[in-house]
């Protein structure tokens, strides 16, 4: 906002303006009503630690989401909540969500992961782009973004990862024959080492050897501890992290303990690309190392020399444990709704084969080609979205559904709820990758419609890994629906647990 614009909140259907005079909202009487006061936002209770108790005691840190969905059928599309040492308003509509994001400022600001920012600080260790903010951030996030972000660096790495996504399916195949025709089997174990093997393929410009038979037991523990650091992660938002240190919380132990070993993980492949680079130069890092092959970001940063060693590590490090779970488990529900959707499943598999025949073997043109292959990601990520927030503290006052929300507060865009309201998408429990199409107005009615898709964020603080995260689960894609041979995804139900498994006759 500038001095003297005006704000638009939107409720139920009406526009609600309210003035804006430097920078802050004049609180009073505008057209059908005043601009109601920041305490009259529908709330939870009052009392973070009365809240938190009720969190704890039914469990809710595990269904966080479903919590956020039921409390916006009750309260309505806007509620604010205090939970032991967090507070926040909680957002749904794109509209508000625009609103948001308009206000957000030259250094977008999201919350700190205390618990993660605690670590670095007790191990003395530097931090990444993650938990930084200000021209820090924007500074380090510059770099990075040429590495990871920009289209000529998905020019360099895309071969890469269409080349662990073909192995996959080259293993896939081994143990079809092995099999029979088909093969049954819970795929979230091979999910889990694939988005490893890519991720590591990318960022140290090597392979470690997933697919093989017997898979490293280093590696296998990597993907340990970050399912444990993230499991841990959202009830220690919620309390402060150094006074659980100071009382050898299990919970803080477990974490810490988690975050120890990714960093012992990734020290170790990083001193093995730093040493393989320095022989490749005689001590030296120039472009085009070890013979013009692309050196991964790690050798791409390192030959740069912009970012200092520990600045390298702290961004290798975040980049390693934020590519895993994000990519592993929307590939497992990305074969879940293809499976119980065989037909959509049929038009992304006649998609692929004809965009592969034309683009002459080129994995790139081949996704150009295959919008489906986006569409899918996209609709998984509404469904299912591996983040289910994404915040940002204004840097102005705004009015957001006609409530003001003075500079600094929390915002949350909740993105399970939004991906589920018939207000924002048009029959959304429907998998339908269509509805991403270009040219398609279905859903597209509303003011701020073009929030609805944030599973990355948005703008110059979106995941800093998306373009590698993408384009990784749409090769995937693209490589197991569209094998030379006719494939089929089937979904099964393994009981009571709810697991699912993925039968491929290949």
């Amino acid at each position: 906002f500038t001095s003297g614009s005006v704000a638009l909140g939107v409720k139920r259907g009406f526009c609600v303006a309210a003035a804006v005079e430097d920078g802050k909202v004049k609180v009073g009487d505008v057209r059908k009503g005043r601009v109601r006061s920041f305490q009259e936002i529908p709330h939870t209770g009052r009392s973070g630690w009365v809240n938190l108790l009720r969190f704890w005691r039914e469990d809710r840190f595990r269904q966080l989401h479903k919590h956020m969905e039921r409390t916006f059928s009750a309260l309505g599309p806007i509620y604010r909540e205090n939970v032991g040492t967090l507070s926040s308003v909680n957002i749904l509509l794109p509209a508000d969500v625009a609103e948001l994001f308009q206000s957000e400022g030259l250094h977008p600001r999201r919350m700190t992961l205390q618990p993660w920012a605690t670590h670095r600080e007790i191990r003395q260790h530097s931090k990444g782009v993650f938990l930084k903010n200000g021209e820090e951030w924007r500074s380090d996030r510059l770099q990075l973004n040429k590495e990871v972000m920009m289209s000529g660096a998905v020019q360099r790495f895309l071969p890469l990862l269409d080349e662990v996504a073909r192995d996959f399916c080259r293993m896939l195949q081994v143990r079809v024959e092995k099999e029979g025709r088909s093969l049954t089997m819970d795929p979230s174990p091979d999910l889990f080492r694939f988005a490893l093997e890519a991720s590591c393929h990318v960022i140290y410009g090597e392979r470690i050897g997933l697919f093989s038979s017997s898979p490293s037991l280093e590696s296998q523990k990597f993907i340990w501890a970050v399912e444990r650091m993230l499991t841990t992660t959202p009830p220690l938002l919620y309390l402060p992290p150094r006074l659980l240190l100071c009382l050898s919380a299990p919970l803080w132990t477990q974490h810490a303990t988690a975050w120890d070993h990714i960093f012992s993980h990734a020290e170790a492949r990083i001193q093995r690309g730093y040493q393989r680079l320095a022989s490749s130069q005689g001590g030296g890092f120039v472009a085009g190392a070890a013979g013009g092959q692309y050196p991964g970001v790690l050798g791409q940063l390192m030959e740069k020399g912009q970012l200092s060693l520990d600045l390298i590590k702290a961004n290798i490090t975040e980049l390693m444990a934020g590519g895993v779970d994000t990519t592993a488990v929307p590939l497992q529900f990305a074969l879940f709704e293809l499976g119980r959707n065989p037909e959509v499943q049929e038009k992304v598999r006649q998609q692929v084969r004809t965009s592969w025949a034309q683009a002459g073997g080129d994995p790139q043109k081949a996704l150009q080609g295959a919008p489906l292959l986006k569409g899918t990601i996209k609709e998984v990520l509404r469904l299912y979205p591996v983040g289910i927030t994404v915040q940002r503290y204004p840097v102005k006052d705004i009015v957001l559904q006609n409530y003001h929300i003075p500079a600094g507060t929390m915002v949350q865009a909740c993105l399970y709820p939004m991906g589920r309201s018939s207000e924002v998408f048009e029959d959304p429990l429907r998998f339908d990758p269509t509805r991403w199409s270009s040219g398609r107005e279905e859903g597209r009615r509303a003011e701020g419609s073009g929030f609805r898709s944030l599973a990355f964020g948005f703008g110059a603080r979106q995941c800093v890994g998306r373009r590698i995260a993408e384009n990784e689960m749409q090769l995937f894609l693209m490589h197991v629906s569209g094998n030379s041979r006719k494939n089929e995804i089937r979904k099964e139900g393994s009981g009571k647990t709810g697991t699912k498994k993925a039968h491929f006759p290949l």
